[in-house]
């Protein structure tokens, strides 16, 4: 299926390989069409079940969803991000995904990033088993933490950047750097720091330049929206990761995809608003260095672990960026009240088996029979039910669910909890609670049906909540949410780090030939090439 290590195809060739069969949704070729297509080039096997035992879910991705896996012989622990074919609808998807387990097995052993153990591959499924990582997503182990300092926020960036500097003395340009793909090893206050996430990564020679849009809009280099890069796009990423580790906000924000595209073209780096007079000049001059427009004058992974700053992170201010920023982190963290309303609409539109499942899970926990559960019982009966959640997780999913703040949960609280921990939210169950907000049918919910809707949770809504959710959620700021708008929220969140997952390569690459057409691109359009 071609040498990963190959030039990247012109925008004219993909454009003609985008279109042709998915090679596995039936067979092709072979004697009479039964030779089967196969993903992966030498898979460990081709029966996971042989060798694994595939548990609990612990997280889901655009073409697959990761478990928690046990190996038969030694009962040891790992994680299996299991891709199912159907959704590989694309020569590109394929490729990726191959592509994907080929730089898992070329990058040397290193501590943070994490290791490959097998694959497999059956006739609907591609099984990666890797190392398991239980320690939690980067940010919330900092939102955990009651004391956030420029001196752990320098120790986060050095790992980030030694991954970079190992991918790229490899010949692996990662494109998709991004907190989210960090996770910690385990829930120690020593656990290491590692990279999870390869599925855009690519093989790249000196010199060699793609073309291909791909990446989270936020952490997105300059350069990509030209079409026109190398391996400079991952200090880009890390520098917006680092920015964000020490004010708790990015640097390129707006509030459409088209203004976040724009801000970055104009790569102006505001070093004014709170904590940064705080910050030390160090700190500041690596970041500005880290987000230079030009990647021939950006500095190199080599080059950033050398910046004083990095040199000898324990040199770095040991004092409290302040409460503001880990509260701007937990905000990112926590889903907003209109999501939460929506939940339990959703709830009630389940159908009665799967209500009923979700009851029974309750009605284990509430060993009393009081028709409510505290925390206590919440995280005694989530253990029971295979959920090891940490005890800051366990915290915001309280907060979460109790809404009358009375320090329980009711079983109907309880079921919405639920919908969000399994991902429900299909689009009919998602009609359906728009349709309880639209309650004048007329294909938006406005401000008004906003104040009533949420009104009846707790007696009183304030203006400041209702302003907020249509502020966050309103992206067309026509003063009303559309089913896209709401759809949007509720599948990715509202906020900045949940939303870069919603964004395809289509509608970036469509942004990207928007800007050129309107002269965005012009400024250094020359630039790297």
């Amino acid at each position: 299926m071609g040498n990963c290590c190959a030039v990247p195809q012109t925008s004219d060739e993909k454009k003609h390989r985008k279109h042709k069969p998915n090679s596995f949704a039936i067979d092709h070729g072979g004697l009479n069409g039964r030779q089967k297509s196969y993903v992966l080039k030498n898979p460990t096997g081709h029966n996971i079940g042989e060798f694994y035992e595939l548990g609990r879910e612990l997280g889901r991705g655009e073409f697959g969803i990761t478990y928690m896996c046990t190996d038969k012989t030694s009962g040891e622990l790992f994680a299996c991000k299991s891709i199912s074919k159907k959704k590989l609808r694309t020569r590109v998807d394929i490729e990726d995904a191959r592509r994907e387990v080929e730089i898992m097995k070329h990058l040397p052993k290193h501590p943070n990033i994490v290791s490959l153990k097998d694959t497999y591959e059956d006739d609907h499924d591609v099984h990666i088993v890797m190392e398991l990582c239980e320690g939690g997503e980067l940010f919330d182990r900092i939102i955990a933490r009651g004391h956030y300092t420029e001196r752990a926020a320098a120790a986060v960036a050095r790992t980030i950047v030694e991954v970079i500097e190992n991918c790229h003395k490899h010949g692996v340009m990662h494109r998709d750097l991004k907190p989210e793909n960090f996770m910690f090893a385990n829930q120690k206050e020593t656990s290491p720091l590692k990279a999870i996430d390869f599925g855009l990564s690519v093989f790249f020679k000196p010199g060699e330049k793609f073309n291909e849009i791909v990446g989270s809009p936020y952490y997105m280099a300059p350069e990509v929206l030209r079409r026109n890069y190398g391996p400079e796009v991952d200090v880009w990423s890390a520098g917006v990761i680092i920015y964000i580790l020490l004010c708790g906000f990015p640097p390129f924000w707006a509030e459409t995809e088209q203004g976040i595209a724009e801000s970055i073209i104009r790569s102006v780096v505001n070093f004014n608003r709170d904590p940064w007079p705080m910050v030390s000049d160090k700190a500041k001059d690596l970041v500005k260095k880290m987000l230079n427009p030009d990647p021939k004058r950006r500095l190199t992974a080599l080059e950033v672990l050398e910046h004083p700053w990095l040199q000898n992170v324990k040199s770095a201010p040991n004092v409290s960026l302040g409460e503001t920023v880990r509260a701007r982190l937990k905000q990112f963290s926590t889903m907003n009240k209109l999501k939460k309303r929506a939940l339990r609409v959703i709830a009630e539109h389940l159908s009665v088996e799967e209500v009923a499942g979700i009851k029974e899970g309750f009605q284990l926990m509430d060993t009393g029979n009081k028709g409510k559960i505290d925390i206590n019982e919440l995280r005694v009966g989530l253990h029971k039910l295979g959920h090891h959640i940490p005890e800051a997780d366990l915290q915001v999913i309280m907060e979460a669910g109790d809404v009358d703040k009375d320090g329980y949960i009711d079983c109907g609280e309880f079921v919405a909890i639920s919908v969000h921990l399994r991902k429900m939210g299909n689009d009919d169950h998602l009609r359906k609670a728009f349709e309880f907000f639209d309650r004048n049918g007329s294909g938006y919910i406005e401000i008004e049906e906003l104040r009533d809707s949420l009104v009846d949770d707790s007696g009183a809504t304030s203006e400041e909540v209702i302003n907020a959710i249509i502020h966050d959620v309103d992206t067309d700021k026509d003063g009303r949410i559309s089913f896209e708008e709401f759809t949007g929220m509720m599948k990715a969140g509202t906020d900045w780090r949940k939303a870069s997952r919603q964004y395809s390569r289509e509608r970036y690459n469509s942004l990207s030939s928007k800007l050129m057409k309107d002269g965005s691109l012009q400024i250094n359009n020359n630039e790297g090439s």
